[in-house]
């Protein structure tokens, strides 16, 4: 009996653990659903949700030796090809694609193959193409909206801007601003890539955007066309004291070297920013918006205050 009793104490202790374990695993559990953050769900979530926009952010690869054979056969616009550097690159099948690459004007790339292992998140081949997110224009397509607005022709030339961020806010600003396209070099440039059209926000679908081999030439026959060209740059005439109405070409530099020379040498005038703090220069994006609205203001005739 005593042996019986002791057990049933002991009995009567277990179960009262029990109960506490269930109400501490309730408690845990309520705390746990109201931290979203902390709870597994919700990093299975974050996960998916990362994997997700990698999966998005690089909609733009194509991936493969054959995958990408056909789509430089097909005439798809592609920005680049790049290729896995430890990748055994004579072989024939890799020549054979390169040198279709190279015969359509496509920049080749060597990345390494870690790289292209987080770009492409899977198989790869060793190589992959980088395609455009949207077609690009023709020149007679700028002339023709402008045409059709009744205008005089508005264009932005990206002279080697190499920042996604900056090409699409420039060709954000140039829609809202009444542009009628932008002009992008071929080389050491980025072109029209999937983190161009998100920073874009839309305004892709409606600015044409060309791409030329060489801007200084580009830049002749605009002027050929009629249109005035200026770049914004240091040691210029002050952004707010020219003329900029009737047609008209805005040369915006890369992020660090600026408008090159012979682009500048080309340009019918400088423009320049008044820099007055410690730093001498501004995001091309946004040093671009200042100039391209001070443009747009002239040319729809609104007055500025003038105290004198």
């Amino acid at each position: 009996m005593s042996d019986y009793k002791g057990r049933g104490r002991n009995d009567r202790r277990y179960q009262d653990d029990n109960k506490q374990d269930r109400q501490n695993r309730r408690r845990n559990d309520s705390d746990f659903r109201r931290n979203d953050g902390q709870t597994s769900g919700s990093v299975s979530l974050s996960e998916n949700q990362e994997a997700q926009e990698r999966r998005e952010k690089h909609s733009d690869l194509i991936t493969g030796r054959n995958a990408v054979t056909e789509a430089l056969k097909s005439g798809r616009p592609i920005e680049s090809l790049l290729v896995a550097r430890s990748t055994d690159s004579s072989g024939r099948s890799f020549g054979q694609i390169i040198a279709l690459a190279r015969e359509m004007n496509v920049t080749v790339k060597e990345v390494s193959p870690a790289k292209l292992e987080a770009m492409c998140g899977g198989s790869h081949q060793g190589i992959a193409a980088l395609t455009a997110v949207h077609e690009y224009a023709q020149m007679d397509d700028i002339f023709a909206l402008a045409e059709s607005r009744g205008e005089a022709p508005f264009v932005i030339i990206c002279d080697e801007i190499e920042d996604p961020h900056n090409l699409g806010a420039i060709i954000r600003t140039a829609e809202a601003a009444g542009a009628h396209g932008v002009i992008i070099p071929k080389r050491r440039a980025v072109g029209l890539t999937w983190a161009v059209g998100k920073a874009s926000a839309g305004a892709l679908e409606y600015m044409p955007v060309v791409r030329v081999a060489n801007l200084s030439a580009c830049i002749e026959e605009l002027k050929k066309r009629g249109l005035w060209i200026y770049c914004a740059d240091m040691d210029g005439q002050s952004w707010c004291g020219s003329d900029l109405t009737g047609a008209i070409g805005l040369v915006i530099g890369g992020e660090d070297s600026g408008v090159s020379r012979l682009v500048r040498e080309k340009c019918d005038g400088v423009l320049s920013l008044p820099m007055l703090g410690s730093i001498n220069s501004l995001n091309a994006s946004v040093a671009c918006a200042i100039v391209i609205y001070e443009i747009t203001r002239q040319r729809s005739g609104i007055q500025a205050f003038n105290r004198i």
